[in-house]
């Protein structure tokens, strides 16, 4: 049994073919496949980097989440959609504010939209210069690329104030040895002001220390996940502005 004589229907998108595979000869229909190869860049809305590390879902015009990636070292998440199909692409990253794209209906072939992410700014008071936490692995003290997104937003914050400088005192939680918690906080707090100084911010203007499980700004002692998190913190604070 065959299928022969195929032939298509541009202005109709549809393709026709016979065959004997029921015994008779007969005509049948074909529908293309159609789709799109959906590439969504994701970009700091500021400096318009691309951002590695942010996740984007993928959601339909339903709400009904259809798809969840991590964008890669270019920025890259890739989907691949049905035409005539609306996507929205709801991004986060962290010390961004969530962002949204919308893809309208495309025809088939690849298609590339750029989902932009505003960074959150941080916060200067009398006293510090608040950040979002900025996070370290388990018992190192290298900033990670998390950790330098924040701190970039220090080095801006201190480039528009000439004239600040600044103290950045590491805090642990109160698990582990007295002595390690100490010695671990005065690693990150030097990893930090190394960071700094490698940005162009003179070396006389920032000041590192670490301050080990001493000033907790949850005062427990069975600690819950979550105040150990806040006892395991950075602090940026202003000592002249």
């Amino acid at each position: 049994k065959d299928d022969f004589a195929f032939s298509y229907n541009l202005v109709k998108n549809v393709g026709y073919f016979s065959s004997n595979r029921d015994g008779n000869d007969d005509i049948y229909q074909a529908d293309a496949v159609c789709g799109v190869d959906a590439t969504i860049l994701v970009k700091d809305a500021v400096t318009g980097k691309l951002l590695s590390d942010a996740t984007v879902t993928w959601v339909n015009t339903k709400g009904v989440e259809k798809g969840n990636q991590m964008s890669n070292d270019m920025g890259e998440v890739k989907f691949g959609i049905a035409c005539e199909e609306i996507a929205n692409f709801n991004g986060s990253r962290s010390g961004y504010e969530n962002g949204t794209v919308s893809m309208e209906k495309s025809k088939n072939g690849p298609k590339t939209i750029e989902l932009n992410l505003t960074p959150i700014k941080p916060i200067i008071t009398d006293r510090e210069v608040i950040l979002q936490p900025i996070y370290f692995e388990y018992n190192k003290s290298n900033i990670t690329a998390q950790g330098a997104a924040e701190l970039d937003k220090l080095v801006q914050v201190m480039n528009e104030y000439p004239n600040m400088v600044i103290d950045a005192r590491s805090h642990t939680d109160s698990r582990g040895a007295d002595n390690y918690n100490m010695r671990l906080s005065d690693r990150r707090a030097k990893s930090t002001v190394q960071y700094i100084i490698s940005k162009g911010i003179a070396k006389n203007r920032i000041t590192g220390q670490g301050m080990g499980e001493t000033q907790p700004k949850v005062a427990c002692t069975t600690c819950t996940e979550e105040e150990h998190a806040k006892n395991r913190r950075s602090e940026f604070l202003i000592i002249k502005k």
